[in-house]
């Protein structure tokens, strides 16, 4: 009997949290209370003053007509003032263009950029849509490893040479999921330079760019030039708990931007006016009270988890920006045995660090998304664990 499924998604990593899911369901049949530190995904409710801009638009009929494909002008427009006051860079509006969430963007850039058979580097350990994204597009994944020594960041010079010649694309993303490393400037400009010297377009995912505790995040367009071979992805999900809302823009060289727009064009018809409308009050009131509270709420939960892996001998860095806490497993553990075991033993879900590609073997990710005394409680659990 025919199979109705692409050769391509053959090529695709496996799903490997099919065991961790099974556990899982089987502790709350057992009537667990499992606490799940693995989805990234803000567990506090999206801002009133933005939940209220939606409902006042959502009313109007102008709001129910198709999007405009670049984006609704206030939306966009509000996007360019949030750049240059947050990042101190003046974009032009051939220069942006809106999306479903930065997910979809990263999704499809690769279709807009790359040929079949071109190179695409991929951070590794890192966000499985790069991956993915390239497969679908035809191009080849090219690991660029990030390793503890390096700070999680890559090493440019031990790419080799016929690799980089080979590059059409190269995904980088600071602050980094699922390590919480973040990128300074002079990397960046690093960064650039390796690019414009093969000839590669840098896709810098920053969808956590304001999710920090110490110091502010920076974006590659900082770097002088950068316009001309990078493309960045700027997400309201993280920032504003915004995750199911689906609103997010992308920035940078005016070829890239109309490519990936071009792609959107013929296979989406852009995000709900009113949704954009929306987004547009968040970005504009970026500096609310309600907003930067966030910083201490996560910075609370990641000290309790900090504090706790400490206490067990646990190796880990501790995060300068994100919501995750990226550790070594214990001696004598894989990922999954790992995860498995916190699961059984704790009725807790983390997730093992082969979810982000072979490069995150030995490490495990716990994301900050419960309330503090819930977080302590699971790191109770974990800590009461007989390795």
């Amino acid at each position: 009997m025919t199979q109705w499924r692409a050769e391509r998604l053959g090529q695709l990593p496996p799903y490997l949290f099919v065991e961790i899911d099974r556990r899982k369901q089987a502790a709350i049949d057992a009537g667990k209370d499992v606490m799940n530190l693995g989805v990234g995904d803000p567990d506090c409710a999206t801002h009133e003053f933005i939940v209220d801009r939606l409902a006042s638009e959502i009313r109007k009929p102008n709001n129910h007509r198709y999007p405009v494909g670049s984006g609704v002008g206030e939306f966009v427009d509000v996007a360019i003032a949030f750049f240059k006051k947050r990042f101190g860079v003046q974009l032009e509006r051939d220069q942006i263009t809106a999306l479903i969430g930065s997910k979809e963007g990263i999704g499809h850039l690769p279709t807009a950029v790359v040929n079949a058979g071109d190179g695409v580097l991929i951070p590794e350990p890192g966000y499985p849509v790069y991956t993915a994204g390239t497969i679908f597009a035809g191009g080849v994944p090219r690991v660029l490893p990030l390793t503890a020594a390096g700070h999680w960041l890559p090493d440019f010079d031990a790419v080799p040479a016929d690799v980089a010649e080979n590059t059409r694309l190269m995904f980088l993303n600071y602050p980094n999921n699922p390590t919480g490393a973040v990128a300074d400037v002079a990397f960046f400009e690093r960064a650039v330079r390796f690019a414009r010297e093969h000839d590669i377009l840098i896709a810098h995912d920053a969808a956590y760019s304001e999710v920090f505790f110490e110091t502010k995040p920076s974006s590659i367009l900082e770097v002088d030039g950068a316009i001309d071979n990078c493309i960045e992805f700027h997400s309201l999900s993280k920032s504003f708990n915004m995750t199911g809302w689906r609103v997010a823009f992308a920035v940078g060289n005016p070829d890239a931007v109309a490519a990936l727009a071009k792609v959107k064009d013929n296979l989406d018809s852009g995000q709900f006016n009113a949704l954009q409308l929306a987004a547009a009050e968040a970005l504009s009131h970026a500096d609310h009270v309600d907003v930067r509270a966030m910083t201490d709420v996560y910075r609370q939960r990641r000290d309790v988890v900090v504090a706790a892996l400490s206490e067990m001998g646990v190796q880990f860095d501790t995060p300068q920006a994100s919501f995750y806490v990226w550790a070594r497993c214990p001696d004598g553990y894989t990922s999954m045995e790992m995860v498995a075991k916190v699961l059984d033993d704790a009725a807790v879900v983390i997730i093992p660090g082969t979810g982000f590609g072979a490069s995150g073997e030995g490490y495990f990710r716990i994301a900050l998304t419960v309330d503090v005394d819930r977080m302590r409680e699971a790191m109770e659990r974990i800590k009461s664990i007989k390795w």
